[in-house]
């Protein structure tokens, strides 16, 4: 303040962490507000976890409760359904109506503006996984293994996604992507381990299946939380590649215009 009194402006870019905060908390409640979201991320892996539970239609090929099969792969289906195919959609959409290219030359860096959506991924998927864990046990599911290995797997399976859903948002036209993203989100429900075995696939489809980021993350998930299984490092490996050539071909390819 001036010695008559008035106050001088200051102006300037906000604190960094700030930025990122209030930018993920807008994306977190675009997330939550969009219909198509929704039921992408809450309501199909909902229905397929108490469907697929309850009623006997598909031949997991598995013995024992339905539940502590199925519980594993839903939860790597919400991951999908949030880190790739939503996120996808809603930025590839944002980079069509000129979005991206306007929040761009703010003053969030670019890769901020990418922490503060990966932030809203993660947001957006512990709320999926609460309520999953929710209706797993109300199904009585019977939960083992190591709490560190399930954490390792979801942070990896996010990134890997992550960095396929923006790469593909980053490269093809907003109506490619949608179309493209629904697709690759129907073809991993079914041929990625999540509501059937990888064993009912014949043995050399089975082994490119095995290669898959969802077949990686709903097998290791299984294995810790169904058999109770060690530190899962094969499926961790095979998530970790994923997502060093996911975000590393984002970064590189992504068209902000």
């Amino acid at each position: 303040m001036t010695a008559t009194g008035t106050y001088v402006p200051k102006p300037g870019a906000a604190p960094l962490l700030r930025m990122i905060r209030a930018q993920a908390a807008l994306e977190t409640r675009m997330l939550l507000r969009n219909g198509e979201q929704l039921l992408l991320t809450v309501v199909i892996p909902s229905l397929v976890l108490v469907l697929f539970s309850s009623i006997d239609i598909v031949d997991t090929g598995v013995p024992g409760n339905a539940v502590d099969f199925l519980a594993p792969g839903v939860l790597a289906l919400a991951v999908l359904s949030t880190a790739f195919t939503g996120q996808a959609i809603a930025t590839g959409f944002e980079r069509r109506y000129g979005v991206l290219k306007r929040l761009a030359v703010s003053p969030l860096p670019r890769w901020a503006l990418m922490a503060a959506k990966t932030c809203a991924v993660l947001v957006t998927e512990i709320l999926q996984i609460v309520l999953l864990t929710a209706i797993a046990f109300a199904l009585d599911w019977s939960p083992q293994g190591d709490p560190l290995a399930v954490v390792l797997l979801l942070v990896l399976g996010t990134a890997a996604f992550s960095g396929l859903g923006l790469l593909m948002a980053g490269t093809l036209k907003a109506e490619a992507t949608l179309a493209a993203a629904n697709l690759v989100f129907l073809l991993l429900l079914v041929g990625g381990g999540v509501i059937v075995s990888l064993d009912k696939f014949p043995g050399a489809v089975r082994g490119v299946l095995e290669l898959l980021p969802i077949s990686a993350l709903s097998g290791g998930l299984r294995d810790v939380l169904q058999d109770g299984a060690g530190m899962p490092w094969r499926d961790l490996a095979i998530l970790a590649v994923w997502a060093v050539l996911g975000l590393g071909a984002a970064a590189r390819f992504f068209r902000w215009e």
